[in-house]
């Protein structure tokens, strides 16, 4: 067995150790519009754009869940339909095996390491911790919607310094995942950068959300720190989101798109901002 084989294996896994670790966690029937979000996220995450940011954003508006159980709820509730755009991704997407490999171990030691530390986090740290992660999200956007991004080149892999550097940068990723950063934008700069084919960060991206996610998932359903009809809502919509962009859509011109999540995300990042200084007033008053 080849070890894109064995990476397949180790997914097949991951799923069904997650899925028994979600079970576990008991259940909640999410309403509609929960399974929306995560249809709708798990959509347009699919074709590149990232799903974190437009869901920290509608949670944050709608104000369905205390913000300290936002990181938990966006781990353990996207990590399932993550694995489904890994499995597709790496299967049809070429890509260096060690690059993929040594990228995605790193993203995975790094959030097993970051959720230990988030999962203690009191409110008004998480608040500033994702109001400032919102306004970074947003910039990526800003610089993707304007082309200030770099192009990339044709390589399919990395070697040398360049791949340590990625291992890094793909740890550092991985750690921030756990406070609800997305790593879609800031991997796809990264490879970019380094001159590999951008459609090239997608299975390294996918990939390394894939395992890391359940990684922190599993542990913030130890804590209990999320919101159980949140997460189911994104796993159950997000699924079916996958499957339709990956097989029946499978491109849009998304410009507007962008544009609209950078509009929400920075008015999330605001509001998130305020509260943590809402919450500190009130507590120094």
């Amino acid at each position: 067995m080849d070890a894109k084989s064995l990476l397949f294996v180790g997914l097949g896994l991951m799923l069904v150790v997650y899925v028994l670790a979600v079970a576990r966690g008991g259940w909640a029937t999410p309403t509609l519009f929960q399974s929306a979000i995560g249809f709708v996220t798990a959509f347009f995450d699919t074709l590149g754009i990232g799903s974190f940011a437009p869901t920290t954003a509608i949670f944050k508006f709608r104000r369905r869940m205390p913000d300290e159980e936002i990181p938990g709820t966006l781990n353990v509730g996207h990590a399932l339909p993550t694995i489904a755009q890994a499995l597709i991704f790496i299967a049809s997407v070429e890509v260096e095996l060690w690059t993929l490999l040594g990228m995605i171990a790193a993203a995975v030691l790094g959030a097993w390491l970051g959720v230990g530390v988030v999962a203690r986090l009191p409110r008004r740290a998480i608040q500033i911790g994702m109001g400032g992660a919102l306004l970074f999200a947003a910039l990526l956007f800003l610089a993707k919607n304007l082309d200030w991004m770099p192009g990339g080149g044709n390589a399919v892999g990395l070697d040398g310094w360049r791949l340590a550097f990625a291992i890094a940068m793909s740890f550092v990723l991985g750690a921030l995942m756990m406070l609800g950063v997305g790593l879609y934008a800031p991997c796809l700069i990264l490879v970019s950068l380094l001159g590999m084919n951008p459609l090239a960060a997608f299975p390294i991206m996918m990939g390394s959300c894939a395992f890391l996610m359940p990684v922190g998932g599993a542990r913030f359903l130890r804590t209990r720190r999320y919101d159980l009809r949140g997460a189911l809502g994104l796993t159950l919509g997000g699924i079916p989101g996958v499957l339709v962009a990956a097989y029946i859509v499978k491109s849009l011109p998304i410009e507007w798109i962008r544009w609209l999540v950078l509009l929400i995300t920075v008015y999330a990042a605001l509001l998130m901002l305020l509260s943590a200084r809402r919450e500190y007033k009130a507590r120094s008053g």
